[in-house]
């Protein structure tokens, strides 16, 4: 049987393990322990990896934890099951052989600037070289991002090639349609006061609702104001670089940019109630073409399904419009959502522009995106937007024109004119129509 142990004042030092190399005892909060190991301190913003300190979010060694919360937080539940299924061991860790970056990034100067980037681990990708000692020493150290190659192979990019609307380089894009790019996964780490500075409130309301709204999942919170370090249970961002990579933070070479939130219907599947992967084709087109011009460009796609509300509330949103009074209209876009979520919008793109820093971004020549959301968050960051793309009228589906006739009207760029009739105009399909008569 496990032993549940209460422990308010102590941090667990000596781990006692049962025959399956499961912990029979179970810290239920942590204080650190007078006299035991103190975690290393992590110095944020540091722009050398050894003064700044590896981040210990690993469960294997619970002495020099230095973070709150688990690596790959948003599968942890998943491991769990995992170990909990005999599956995985417990106590297994990463051999990180051979698992380098497949392409070098950085060290840019925005690495050195705290207030720059405070959700992501700038050194996420270099955990095996930079911290090699600690590795050697037995430390139990995970990356937090990593980078790789990739093929696309999109159906509108084969489609655009073979009409001749993108050329076939043979370097980017291939005779057969297929698309040559580096790719980056990113897992989330936020720097507790940093954010807080960043959204302009006190570190400790912060972490109390991080508290209260996680249903006390993370009590370090509250109990160990020492740990700055938190990896939230949330899904990261995905990057993908088109070009060389270099060229990004070049100030002599042009960056096309399209910073894109999950929809999974649109995305992977088409839906076409909203304009997402029309306008992330649209990007990615741009990004290559701005590649192959001699520049680069990049495509950033986060976890933030449904404007960060999640996708059942967005079904629960799309049924109430095409229900409401009058049918499913720009006018009642918004309306719709918030008395459904309670919010408009919960993505806060404040954010965003961290993984922009971390590629040494400080120029964007064509920005792929009509929302002043996004706009607004990368100035207020310090990172210059010379144009604005809209998506072409042409790839706007025609159920998501609603969506599109809102947008405009509540400031998105456009260079339209959306009319008030525009917006009371029922132009959404109603639920019927989808029956197939």
């Amino acid at each position: 049987m496990i032993d549940y142990i209460w422990l308010w004042n102590q941090q667990m030092v000596d781990t006692v393990l049962s025959n399956n190399n499961q912990m029979r005892h179970i810290v239920l909060t942590s204080h650190p322990r007078p006299g035991g190991v103190k975690p290393l301190k992590v110095v944020w913003g540091a722009a050398d990896p050894a003064v700044r300190g590896p981040l210990v979010g690993t469960l294997s060694d619970p002495r020099r934890r230095n973070v709150i919360g688990a690596h790959a937080g948003s599968y942890a539940v998943y491991r769990a099951l995992a170990v909990a299924a005999g599956s995985l061991n417990a106590l297994h860790r990463a051999d990180l052989t051979n698992t380098t970056p497949a392409a070098s990034i950085g060290p840019y100067p925005q690495w050195g600037e705290p207030e720059r980037i405070v959700s992501l681990d700038p050194f996420g990708h270099l955990v095996a070289d930079a911290f090699a000692q600690q590795l050697a020493e037995g430390w139990d150290l995970r990356p937090t991002i990593a980078v790789t190659k990739a093929r696309l192979t999109v159906p509108e990019l084969k489609h655009a090639v073979r009409d001749g609307q993108l050329i076939a380089d043979g370097r980017i894009v291939l005779p057969s349609g297929e698309v040559n790019c580096t790719k980056v996964a990113v897992e989330p780490v936020w720097h507790l006061p940093g954010i807080a500075q960043r959204f302009g409130i006190a570190e400790q309301d912060l972490r109390r609702h991080l508290f209260e709204q996680t249903g006390g999942m993370f009590p370090e919170l509250v109990t160990r104001p020492d740990l700055k370090v938190f990896l939230p249970p949330i899904g990261g961002h995905t990057v993908y670089v088109f070009g060389e990579v270099a060229a990004l933070a070049d100030p002599a070479s042009k960056v096309a940019c399209r910073v894109h939130d999950e929809c999974n219907g649109s995305d992977v599947f088409g839906s076409d109630i909203c304009t997402c992967r029309p306008y992330l084709v649209h990007g990615i087109e741009v990004c290559i073409e701005q590649a192959q011009a001699g520049g680069a460009g990049v495509v950033v796609y986060n976890r933030k399904e449904g404007r960060a509300l999640g996708e059942v509330t967005k079904f629960l949103v799309y049924n109430a419009r095409k229900r409401q009074a009058g049918g499913d209209r720009a006018a009642a876009y918004f309306e719709r959502t918030e008395c459904v979520a309670g919010v408009q919008d919960m993505r806060f793109q404040e954010l965003m522009p961290d993984v922009l820093h971390w590629l040494g971004i400080q120029r964007i020549d064509r920005l792929v995106s009509m929302s002043n959301m996004k706009y607004d968050a990368m100035v207020r960051q310090g990172i210059a937007i010379v144009e604005r793309v809209p998506i072409p009228a042409d790839r706007v589906p025609e159920d998501a024109k609603v969506e599109m006739d809102a947008k405009k009207a509540a400031g998105y760029y456009s260079p339209d004119i959306v009319t008030a009739a525009d917006l009371e105009r029922a132009s959404g399909r109603a639920l019927q129509d989808y029956e197939g008569r």
